[in-house]
């Protein structure tokens, strides 16, 4: 959602008349686009105007969008990458797993490779926003993810709007908010393999507001372990109604299990992804691209 940081805030806790309107404007958009449609595209590296203009406003009401390129069409990473451009996505993060092209490809590999890191296994992963562990300054804000070859049972992805959990704390208790907005509210420890330390330690607020653009940028995990939560009271209810919220049937979580040939290019929305088992001659493969960048236009 839109929203001028010098004029308009409605992540500001004293601002209660633009947090009203700014409630009432995205419960309005959402009323008809929180289960958004499966946007038809033809080539992803070339969209015509309308193409970009479905998706554009998706990800404008709900910082998601679902697409389905046409089945003649052969998608690789280049086609990624123009699909990237065209929203202002540029700036890729090199996390630890990615391929040397800074585009992880998401698939199953043999026991002892990677198996502690759970995206290349088959098992469930739990709710999360992508690079919730990274710096400050190179966190994770824009994501495209095609599939390639889907499981052969499984593996359903489900997606929910961070501003929409804001929404629905603020509604409930804004202490919650101001609780989850604190700079200390949640440290992730290094991660230390074979006694080297592969990343340090960070910690950072769940909710901050982006000052170039005024959007809300969400940092989240719910794993258990591995974490450290500040010891706050307000925060500790904060962080069991989130767990309590994305484990629920919840309307305003989105299911999708992606086919071949479709995507989800969005702003580092939450997400999850059930347990999957993979045809053993066409193993299960995506390509997920993760930017620095915010999807241009969604400002």
């Amino acid at each position: 959602m839109q929203s001028s940081p010098a004029t308009f805030n409605p992540y500001d806790l004293s601002r209660d008349a633009d947090y009203r309107r700014w409630r009432e404007a995205k419960l309005a958009v959402m009323a008809d686009e929180h289960a958004p449609a499966v946007i038809e595209v033809g080539d992803p590296a070339n969209l015509d105007e309308q193409e970009y203009a479905a998706i554009l406003s998706a990800c404008r009401s709900t910082n998601m969008a679902i697409y389905r390129t046409n089945s003649a069409c052969a998608v690789d990473k280049e086609s990624i990458r123009a699909l990237g451009r065209r929203f202002g996505l540029v700036r890729l993060d090199m996390n630890l797993r990615a391929d040397e092209d800074s585009i992880t490809s998401i698939r199953v590999v043999p026991a002892g490779e990677s198996t502690h890191y759970i995206p290349y296994t088959n098992r469930a992963i739990n709710w999360h926003t992508d690079g919730y562990y990274n710096t400050t300054g190179e966190q994770v804000r824009g994501i495209v993810m095609h599939c390639v070859q889907p499981a052969e049972s499984g593996g359903v992805n489900c997606l929910m709007d961070p501003e929409i959990v804001y929404l629905l704390l603020r509604d409930e208790n804004p202490d919650w908010v101001k609780a989850l907005m604190q700079p200390d509210a949640m440290t992730i420890p290094a991660n230390i393999e074979a006694g080297t330390e592969i990343r340090p330690a960070h910690t950072g607020p769940v909710f901050s507001v982006e000052k170039a653009t005024g959007c809300l940028h969400m940092r989240y995990t719910t794993r258990t372990r591995s974490i450290e939560w500040k010891d706050d009271v307000h925060l500790r209810t904060a962080v069991g109604f989130i767990r309590e919220l994305l484990a629920s049937d919840s309307p305003w979580i989105v299911r999708h299990r992606l086919q071949a040939g479709e995507g989800i290019i969005c702003n580092n929305v939450l997400h999850a992804r059930e347990a999957f088992t993979d045809n053993r001659d066409a193993a299960r493969l995506l390509y997920r691209a993760r930017y620095h960048d915010r999807i241009k236009g969604t400002e």
